[in-house]
């Protein structure tokens, strides 16, 4: 509250001494020399025109123009003018102006009273520039402000799609995978006991980690690797997996859970129970440009449900949009009965 306050009268300081500024520094030039009631009839002007500044800026702008009354407005603010020109003319009568400004500029000649009021040209547009400039000010706050609240509002939906687009890891993986794992306890409990670890990390990464705007490439990784071999823990021996991943530095940023999708729908549509099939995934980094390369066989049905994350393509190429606009390039094709996704992305912060 006291900040705003400080802030009005700063304001209201500025603005005065500006207006006073506008109607002192003319007359200065001019030659005669003014009598004092005339600089005090000036600075009462000035107060005169920062009220009406502020009358528009805090009534008549919120309330009637952005309303969409234009009709009032534009009546209000010549109703204000012709206000403000009569009850200058009338401060300038109760100084007797007239009189000692006629006695400036023509000494020696008598003063003829002429009517009481006389339209003060300089004054009304004295009048319409405080009005203008408080009207302009305001409507480009009001844009600032709405530009501010939309950008607030754009990061708020990104940020909630963006979470809700990560938080869609499906349940039944990790169901199947604790089932796969609780059948191999019986037959390889090494085996058993280093899936456990994988399935470990995994849920520390989708829990923690993937809450995080960025992760390292080498998590990433790593979560997919270890997504890989828990679902050979469930593949047929017909189904043959080859996975090349990089091995030069990984300690470039990425948004989290953005490969696996891509992985996880080889698994999906790319196996059978009845036929030989292969799924090639090869991750590669030069520099900050990631590509992943995945290609897997077209099966109609397949006899294994393996369920994977659920995030779904569709969403991850959203969520590319919203974090990496102009930086990736994702290309799908189906070629000789094969599936092929090239992804491409530029880490380059």
């Amino acid at each position: 509250m006291k900040r705003r306050k400080r802030q009005f009268w700063l304001e209201f300081s500025v603005t005065t001494t500006i207006w006073l500024l506008l109607l002192v520094i003319p007359p200065l030039g001019w030659g005669p020399e003014w009598p004092a009631q005339f600089w005090f009839k000036q600075l009462i002007f000035a107060f005169v025109l920062t009220a009406a500044y502020y009358i528009n800026s805090v009534y008549l702008v919120p309330r009637l123009l952005l309303n969409n009354k234009i009709w009032q407005y534009a009546t209000t603010v010549l109703l204000i003018a012709a206000a403000i020109l009569l009850g200058m003319r009338a401060v300038e009568h109760g100084l007797n102006l007239p009189r000692l400004l006629h006695e400036v500029f023509r000494p020696g000649k008598e003063y003829v009273p002429r009517a009481w009021f006389r339209f003060d040209f300089p004054g009304m547009l004295m009048i319409f520039l405080s009005i203008g400039t408080s009207t302009s000010i305001l409507l480009l706050r009001k844009g600032q402000q709405d530009q501010l609240m939309r950008q607030e509002l754009e990061k708020e939906k990104v940020s909630t799609e963006l979470s809700f687009l990560k938080a869609q890891i499906n349940p039944h993986f990790f169901f199947n995978t604790l089932n796969s794992i609780y059948a191999l306890t019986s037959l390889n409990v090494t085996s058993a006991q280093k899936a456990i670890h994988m399935l470990s990390a995994m849920m520390r990464y989708v829990l923690y980690d993937s809450r995080k705007e960025f992760c390292t490439l080498k998590q990433e990784i790593d979560f997919v690797s270890n997504y890989i071999e828990l679902m050979k823990l469930r593949l047929p021996d017909k189904v043959a997996v080859s996975f090349i991943k990089p091995t030069e530095s990984q300690h470039v940023l990425i948004a989290p859970m953005l490969l696996l999708p891509y992985v996880e729908n080889a698994f999906k549509h790319g196996i059978s129970s009845q036929q030989k099939s292969t799924i090639d995934i090869a991750i590669t980094l030069k520099g900050n440009q990631l590509k992943m390369k995945v290609i897997n066989a077209i099966f109609e049905t397949s006899g294994l449900k393996l369920e994977g994350s659920g995030i779904g393509m569709q969403n991850t190429q959203r969520r590319l949009e919203l974090m990496y606009p102009g930086k990736h390039e994702v290309s799908i094709n189906q070629t000789d009965g094969r599936y092929i996704v090239d992804f491409q992305l530029d880490l380059a912060s």
